[in-house]
């Protein structure tokens, strides 16, 4: 769904909210695409919200210093909604080392803009804890992206003010997702498409029904949501 404004968000009671994607153009959707700031033209005009961050995976790629300002550039646009996805990631070969300087310098720019984090993070989550623990500006929120942990991992999360946001694993009867699902408050919980091949209301409807809830209840709740920590209201 094409959004052009804020506004137009807000007036959207029945409609699904995706906060991170890779594809836009789905239905009756409010989309958060992902933009990572190697691909970012600072020169293009955004029609539809977007996050902007340098991930983890492309620290090869494009410096922080130059991703950061990329992202200066464009936090004057309203469709800029977040930043990131950035974060920590063990299991790939770049180092810690290099990653988590990275993530505290996207962790203060959205501070200072007044916008939150989509976060990825893979097996450091014990790193990332300890980040959160000792960032003095506690107002930003966090959000994991796919989260696809155990339920005691999402308790601890939960405890320091992170959001949850679930993708396609609650669409998996294995995975843990939907444990930790059942385990979130609902003024914590988002809804995603990532980039699996799955359509965001059929997310909802897994949700819903594992939270024992009709999609109607979840559209508004996760709406409330999206208002308060996207668009500040």
């Amino acid at each position: 769904m094409k959004i052009e404004t804020a506004n137009e968000a807000l007036s959207l009671a029945d409609a699904y909210i995706d906060i991170h994607c890779h594809q836009t153009g789905a239905l009756q959707t409010v989309e958060i695409l992902s933009i990572t700031t190697q691909d970012f033209d600072v020169t293009a005009t955004h029609n539809s919200f977007y996050s902007l961050g340098l991930h983890p995976w492309h620290l090869d790629e494009e410096d922080a210093e130059t991703a950061l300002g990329k992202i200066s550039a464009a936090s004057q646009d309203p469709h800029l909604l977040a930043i990131g996805e950035c974060g920590l990631d063990k299991a790939i070969a770049t180092p810690l080392a290099m990653q988590i300087p990275a993530f505290i310098h996207q962790i203060k720019l959205a501070s200072q803009l007044g916008k939150p984090l989509i976060i990825h993070c893979v097996r450091a989550f014990d790193e990332l804890i300890q980040i959160k623990k000792s960032t003095p500006n506690t107002e930003t929120p966090w959000i994991i992206h796919g989260f696809n942990g155990k339920p005691a991992l999402a308790e601890q999360l939960l405890r320091h003010g992170v959001y949850l946001s679930f993708g396609a694993a609650l669409l998996n009867p294995r995975s843990h997702a939907g444990k930790a699902l059942s385990g979130t408050p609902a003024d914590h919980l988002f809804l995603e498409t990532d980039a699996a091949n799955v359509s965001i209301d059929a997310i909802y409807a897994a949700a819903a029904k594992m939270l024992g809830l009709d999609i109607a209840t979840l559209r508004q709740q996760i709406l409330s949501n999206f208002k308060r920590v996207f668009l500040n209201d």
